[in-house]
């Protein structure tokens, strides 16, 4: 390959990745107009028409995309190896933001990545608060955290915690006054602390399980709606019904008295928090030092 031709292909692929030469302009740090010169230079050259231009977004041609999937996997190996070359010498440092609920942060990364921030004075840590499924492109976040294992395509997940359950909980005040159900579906007879999910504004309908395996789902109806689960456990702690929260987390208040389970048996183990992250991701040495810490070991 000629020498003069590298460039050229490094723009290429970020125009391809970017869907955009606005964009891609921007990341390289040059205009647009040059930009879209060096690409028809490039199309000259080869003799074939890499990218597809609309008036709202650009693509790779066949022949683009035959390109490029053996252009990536060579740059990301150079790129990986100049960065593990580079953090052999030099200290981890950069930033990296993280999106999560409430409770992943609280519970997971902060007491996972608390000692790293001490130990590496450069590595740099945003948490966001968000109960959706981001769009990390979108938000500008390195990593996001899940339930599950389960993500779209070009991201990899990894564990970080143990396997979870949601379990139903309430005040033995609330229980003495109120009964306590014996099946999922009595419920509905109950005050209950509903939690509004952000990703589409509804109410989260409360799951459950029977012996057989079959999933069953409870719309339940109360006074009190929150749309983060700490304010929930609160008010269930404060005797205003029942609520349905990760084990882990009602555990020192069920400990202590404040709270008791009902329907346990009803309650199902589903895999825990995952951290998911683009599979073409850049690596960092502050992103590296991330990762393993937040590693589930067993």
């Amino acid at each position: 390959m000629l020498r003069e031709n590298i460039n050229d292909l490094i723009a290429l692929a970020a125009v391809a990745e970017e869907r955009s030469f606005t964009r891609a302009a921007a990341r390289l740090n040059v205009s647009q107009s040059a930009l879209s010169h060096t690409i028809k230079g490039l199309e000259q050259r080869l003799g074939l028409r890499l990218l597809t231009r609309t008036t709202r977004s650009v693509a790779p041609t066949l022949e683009g995309e035959d390109l490029l999937a053996t252009l990536n996997p060579c740059f990301e190996t150079i790129e990986a190896r100049l960065q593990a070359l580079n953090d052999s010498c030099d200290e981890p440092s950069g930033t990296v933001r993280i999106v999560g609920v409430e409770y992943a942060i609280e519970s997971l990364l902060w007491p996972k990545l608390s000692p790293v921030l001490k130990q590496y004075p450069a590595v740099k840590v945003e948490f966001v608060m968000d109960y959706g499924y981001t769009d990390l492109a979108e938000a500008q976040c390195d990593a996001g955290v899940r339930y599950g294992d389960q993500v779209s395509d070009g991201m990899i997940s990894m564990r970080i915690g143990p396997d979870e359950r949601m379990v139903c909980i309430g005040a033995p005040a609330y229980f003495d006054e109120a009964g306590t159900p014996q099946v999922p579906q009595e419920l509905t007879e109950h005050k209950c602390i509903n939690l509004r999910l952000s990703t589409h504004g509804a109410l989260y309908a409360w799951e459950f399980e029977d012996e057989h395996g079959n999933e069953i789902r409870v719309k339940v109806q109360g006074q009190a709606i929150f749309n983060t689960v700490n304010p929930v456990m609160r008010a269930a702690i404060d005797g205003h019904g029942l609520a349905l929260i990760p084990e882990r987390l009602a555990q020192p208040h069920l400990d202590t008295g404040e709270l008791r389970i009902c329907l346990d048996e009803w309650s199902p183990y589903f895999p825990g928090f995952h951290l998911y992250y683009p599979s073409r991701q850049r690596p960092s040495s502050a992103f590296g030092v991330v990762l393993d810490a937040l590693r589930e070991r067993r």
